[in-house]
């Protein structure tokens, strides 16, 4: 693609990284196969290959945001489903993540989008004050239908009819292996995955444990900063991302790590993008040294000796989550790992289409993502499964509110097929769950 930015628009980096994403891109449109939007909505601005023209005039003409471009780029679910499709190696998520700062910096919202935006921004990244709104969403769950915004609604929705104790292996600590040391990482234990599922930190700690590795819950680590990032908000993610690159590299730099084990993929996608996310900023050398060694927790199960369990009569749908598949480009690892582990594992028709939930999407584009999660759980459905597993707690959250078996994520089948105890979810009730199929 021919670009024309002046030599002065240049000198800004991100610019600069945009007119390199940009010129790589052949127009071929490749990529509206992949597309969830695209194929929800037909509409060619509701594509990459469309985005990436309405993001290009914009940055060319330092063109202020109109509601148009702003209402396109929101519909994007930065699934990256169009990146493992393009022959052309256009790297279209640096490309739609400085869209969303520009349009941040230069176009005022709506002010009900500015204030909900602000909440999100304000309560998902911090355990303690969205457990607060859990509880409340809860008790307001029964009156969704008097929410006149769509988007309220959904918040109401989805919050949890289960709320979980506060674990205390959250804590910073360290966990010493129960064999012979192979390894020493860092367990990202996140934001709202710490509110929402806690046994899936427990199951981790447990299962590396047992298979040699040494656990340690870095003090100050927290939030990867995805969130606010996704919503061009860079002050805030690269303020909570920097408390992670500092934790994680005064542990490199003492007692040494050979992995920072992220299990929400959607968090591994962005740490492994701090080293880009922080090229010109004073931690750039911790931040390229941090994303070198994250990894998710099935790319270091990878390298450990899981042991083969023995056959179990139990068929487990795997839900590939769009940040592990697409962002990471990790395919067969969790596959592979359940099916050591004894599992039967099955995959839903179109399993590289994304779930709908992509972060804060389920919430700001309720509509988009309530048709992309029934589809997905028809197609998961389809296969008649005992079980889904995930490896991302959005992914988790969005199919367990419309499937009827389990949700479990992957580490927690692992874990449970190799002495732990037996998944929580998988004893909870499912009655009252609508059953898409």
């Amino acid at each position: 693609m021919q670009t024309t930015f002046t030599p002065e628009q240049l000198k800004d980096p991100a610019i600069e990284r945009s007119n390199e994403i940009l010129r790589n891109c052949v127009h071929c449109g490749f990529c509206t196969a992949t597309c969830p939007t695209y194929q929800v909505l037909g509409d060619e601005l509701d594509s990459p290959r469309g985005r990436i023209y309405l993001i290009k005039d914009m940055l060319e003409n330092d063109r202020v945001p109109d509601e148009k471009v702003v209402k396109h780029i929101d519909r994007c679910l930065s699934c990256l489903a169009c990146m493992t499709t393009c022959p052309s190696g256009v790297h279209y998520m640096h490309l739609v993540d400085h869209a969303r700062e520009y349009i941040e910096d230069n176009y005022k919202r709506p002010l009900t989008d500015r204030v909900l935006r602000w909440v999100l921004a304000q309560i998902l990244p911090y355990p303690m004050r969205f457990r607060v709104a859990l509880l409340g969403a809860k008790i307001g769950r029964p009156f969704a239908w008097l929410m006149p915004d769509a988007r309220l609604r959904a918040m109401l929705e989805m919050a949890p009819k289960h709320i979980p104790a506060v674990s205390r292996n959250d804590d910073p600590q360290s966990f010493a292996p129960k064999t012979a040391k192979k390894m020493r990482v860092a367990l990202m234990t996140g934001c709202a995955q710490k509110a929402l599922n806690t046994d899936i930190n427990d199951a981790t700690i447990r299962l590396l444990t047992r298979l040699g590795c040494e656990v340690v819950v870095a003090e100050g680590a927290g939030c990867c900063g995805a969130l606010t990032h996704h919503m061009g908000k860079t002050a805030e993610s690269h303020g909570t991302a920097a408390k992670n690159i500092t934790a994680w590299a005064r542990e490199m730099d003492g007692n040494g790590l050979d992995a920072i084990v992220i299990n929400t993929s959607g968090c591994g996608t962005t740490v492994k993008d701090y080293g880009h996310m922080f090229r010109n900023e004073a931690l750039a050398e911790d931040a390229a040294r941090v994303s070198a060694i994250a990894m998710d927790v099935s790319e270091v199960l990878m390298k450990l000796d899981l042991p083969a369990g023995a056959p179990q009569d139990m068929t487990i749908a795997y839900h590939a989550a769009c940040s592990l598949q697409h962002g990471q480009q990790i395919k067969t690892y969790p596959k592979d790992l359940l099916k050591k582990a004894g599992y039967t594992v099955v995959e839903p028709a179109d399993s590289h289409l994304c779930c709908g939930s992509a972060g804060t999407y389920n919430l700001m584009q309720p509509e988009i993502s309530g048709q992309l999660k029934t589809r997905k759980v028809r197609t998961l459905m389809a296969k008649n499964p005992d079980i889904i597993a995930a490896g991302n707690i959005g992914c988790m959250m969005q199919i367990g509110s419309a499937a009827g078996v389990p949700v479990v994520h992957t580490v927690e089948l692992l874990d449970w097929a190799s002495g732990g105890p037996r998944p929580p979810a998988l004893d909870r009730t499912f009655s009252d769950v609508p059953i898409l199929r």
